[in-house]
């Protein structure tokens, strides 16, 4: 379950998603997740997902770390269907013991579970083709308005890539901290929920001192490069925006535009 994780992780290239300015990917991404839930009707979210599989075709990452990085959700998927399908009111499929499965109940549980892939994909894509540095300098440039409040954007934004940058390591981490203790014939697999919990404990006492050893020796290097940031602060690239990132954000608008259209003329299906 591990090696699914592939969220935080950057795939290096050279298409029409991984050239676009990273301030209009991270707009446009948080857009769509939020956008993901405007749609009350199968056309809306046929129009949401398919706007996501262009956008994955024209980034060239491929399909398979897309799809093996919503393997870790299906557990979510599976709880949050079952209680959909079984505490929906509607039109009786069929019934067992004290349990009626309606058709709306499945027909909503179809729905969430589509829309919480999405979003999941969409995080994803953003990291798949955003490198940890370019996002950083994002975030703090989409942030920079919080500094009238005397916020340290800067820091905030370092904060957010850099736990981002360490998902990747802290699996392969935990992977082999798990692997060494089964092969001192540690069982991770076996038992009870307690039991279960209890054998997790030589897992997460190495992990967090691994961490905290591991962010230790990161402000040290950071030290002694006399590293700040913030203000005079100077960037190697800078940032513009181009035709491209423009077509992007009139995309997004024909995407919204045809949501709202959807949700006016089409009956809700939920």
């Amino acid at each position: 379950m591990l090696a699914d994780i592939t969220f935080g992780q950057f795939f290096p290239g050279n298409s029409v998603i991984h050239r676009l300015d990273p301030r209009i990917k991270l707009i446009l991404t948080f857009a769509y997740i939020l956008l993901i839930f405007l749609p009350d009707n199968w056309v809306g979210l046929a129009a949401a997902v398919v706007f996501l599989g262009i956008s994955v075709m024209l980034s060239r990452i491929p399909l398979k770390p897309v799809l093996k990085g919503l393997k870790p959700v299906i557990p979510l998927l599976i709880f949050t269907s079952l209680i959909n399908m079984f505490y929906v009111d509607g039109t009786p499929l069929f019934s067992f013991w004290i349990v009626t499965v309606t058709r709306e109940g499945v027909f909503t549980a179809l729905f969430i579970s589509v829309r919480i892939l999405s979003l999941i994909a969409a995080g994803s894509l953003l990291t798949y083709t955003t490198s940890p540095t370019t996002l950083t300098d994002a975030l703090e440039r989409v942030l920079s308005p919080l500094k009238l409040l005397h916020i340290s954007v800067h820091e905030i934004a370092m904060m957010m890539t850099i736990a981002l940058r360490f998902i990747p390591t802290l699996i392969e981490e935990t992977d082999k901290i798990m692997a060494a203790q089964k092969a001192r014939g540690a069982d991770l697999e076996s038992g009870n929920v307690l039991q279960r919990v209890r054998a997790l404990i030589p897992i997460l006492v190495p992990l967090f001192i691994s961490s905290f050893r591991r962010a230790y020796e990161l402000a040290t290097a950071m030290e002694c490069r006399c590293y700040h940031g913030g203000d005079g602060r100077t960037r190697m690239k800078q940032l513009h925006l181009c035709g491209r990132d423009y077509v992007a954000l009139g995309c997004m608008a024909a995407f919204v535009a045809l949501l709202i259209v959807s949700n006016i003329y089409v009956p809700a299906m939920i």
